[in-house]
């Protein structure tokens, strides 16, 4: 009886070593750091800080707030561009028409694209010398040199529209796996009661894909949120701080200043939003609940 007792435990007892090695002890040691001065090129001010790091960040850092602000911008901007597409080309590739597995292909393609590659071409792209906007100007349109990254005015709009060519993919997939799951009688007996193709997408299709729309939804803002590579790649957070998200300004701080304690205390912010966000998100949208 013992050794069934006890059995399960052996079981999963490698798992929770691992979820402890690569989850708990990293969170840990997050949080111990955010309590800490530890700045390697200041090693005569480091030890306890208490909340000293979380006061500076909330009373005496500007930076905070605005990284903050457009963090919460960016992932609002880019998560609802991002399923809106997303659903139009899943929906698009979904019905039956000659070339559609190349369109699938066509289609889902930019996801498997690493981010390295991706801001590559777009670096290419979006080059002022090189680049889309200079064979404009070659043809009459628009003037030569155009640096949309290097503009307070276009900067977010160019990002915008990278981060879209990599993310809708990522919606068109997921979505479109839904829509193949929807039973086909659905669609027929709908057509039967008279219901138009807009009424058979609002009382059918939006009402099945409800579940995969949450959880997508919910996993790219998370991933958006701690966006680094594309934005660290074309703008570095600039021109003048404008487009530094709080995860960039943690890798400024920890990783450029050597400042950790600060960067940890930055990082548990974040963390805490984060799921304070997406057990928000769970509740309020009743993920899994059929109603």
């Amino acid at each position: 009886m013992r050794t069934r007792t006890w059995a399960p435990y052996a079981l999963i007892a490698p798992t929770l070593v691992l979820m402890a090695i690569f989850l708990v002890y990293p969170i840990g040691s997050v949080v111990y750091y955010s309590l800490q001065r530890y700045n390697v090129t200041q090693p005569w001010k480091n030890g306890f800080a208490g909340l000293d790091n979380f006061k500076q960040m909330l009373f005496d850092d500007p930076l905070f707030w605005q990284s903050l602000a457009f963090s919460a911008k960016w992932v609002f901007v880019e998560v609802g561009l991002q399923l809106l597409l997303g659903l139009v080309l899943a929906l698009i590739v979904n019905e039956t028409f000659i070339g559609r597995g190349m369109a699938r292909a066509l289609v889902f393609s930019p996801w498997a694209v690493s981010g390295v590659l991706t801001t590559g071409i777009w670096i290419l792209l979006l080059n002022p010398s090189t680049g889309i906007f200079q064979e404009l100007s070659n043809l009459g349109i628009g003037s030569p040199g155009t640096s949309v990254l290097g503009n307070p005015d276009t900067v977010f709009d160019a990002l915008v529209v990278t981060e879209l060519w990599r993310g809708v993919p990522f919606f068109a997939i997921l979505l479109l796996a839904d829509l193949q799951s929807i039973p086909k009688d659905l669609y027929e007996a709908a057509s039967v009661d008279g219901a138009s193709r807009w009424r058979r997408f609002t009382s059918v299709t939006l009402p099945h894909l409800k579940d995969a729309i949450i959880l997508s939804t919910l996993l790219r803002a998370v991933w958006e949120f701690n966006n680094v590579d594309l934005i660290y790649t074309l703008t570095g957070g600039g021109p003048a701080n404008q487009t530094t998200t709080l995860p960039l300004y943690v890798a400024r701080q920890a990783v450029d200043s050597h400042n950790f304690g600060y960067g940890s205390a930055l990082t548990v912010a974040g963390f805490l939003i984060l799921l304070f966000f997406s057990i928000a998100y769970l509740r309020v949208s009743k993920f899994g609940s059929r109603a």
